[in-house]
């Protein structure tokens, strides 16, 4: 069973950083991809970022480009979410996802989920 577990949530003010990470049960080479989703209040969740786990290969939302950074680190099965800029619509629950199909399908991410941790952005 894979476990998920994200971290690092919490409140900041707009224009804050945030650093969100997510340790996996096992290692991250089991999976093709692992992303970052996200939910905020009424609406759909939404993909916001995904790297590779074997070639460091990543992408983004639009939304999201030039202000988050995804990465991971191999030895410690974990993978990263750098926020920086932060706007209040950026609230939400993030989600942490693991994909072990090849090839991954982002826009239908797999059902490996973390429990979520909660973001908001507010003055």
């Amino acid at each position: 069973q894979v476990q998920l577990v994200e971290s690092g949530g919490g409140l900041v003010q707009p224009g804050g950083s945030l650093r969100l990470s997510c340790a996996a049960s096992g290692s991250i080479f089991s999976f093709n991809t692992m992303g970052w989703y996200r939910q905020a209040p009424g609406k759909q969740r939404e993909f916001v970022a995904f790297i590779t786990a074997s070639g460091g290969f990543t992408n983004y939302a639009d939304s999201v480009k030039g202000r988050f950074t995804i990465s991971r680190d191999i030895a410690k099965n974990s993978v990263y979410l750098q926020m920086n800029s932060l706007k209040p619509e950026d609230t939400a629950v993030y989600y942490c996802n693991a994909d072990p199909r090849y090839p991954s399908d982002y826009l239908r991410p797999y059902d490996y989920w973390g429990q979520g941790t909660q973001v908001t952005v507010s003055s």
